[in-house]
């Protein structure tokens, strides 16, 4: 998974840009988000089962 992103992308978009999620996981997690606003994007994608930790982490490196 090498891809290089905007700044200022979001993450659920550089996430099934490059593969690491479906656009219907997307959704679920951003579905989830809009009733627990205190949780970002990408822990719920993890508790979701949808990516690991590692994925989350290059991406805020790469940023």
């Amino acid at each position: 998974m090498t891809s290089a992103h905007t700044s200022g992308e979001r993450i659920g978009d550089f996430l099934v840009k490059i593969g690491a999620m479906s656009e219907a996981q997307r959704a679920e997690v951003v579905a989830y988000q809009q009733a627990h606003p205190e949780i970002p994007f990408g822990r719920i994608a993890v508790q979701l089962g949808f990516i690991k930790d590692d994925v989350i982490d290059s991406f805020l490196k790469s940023r």
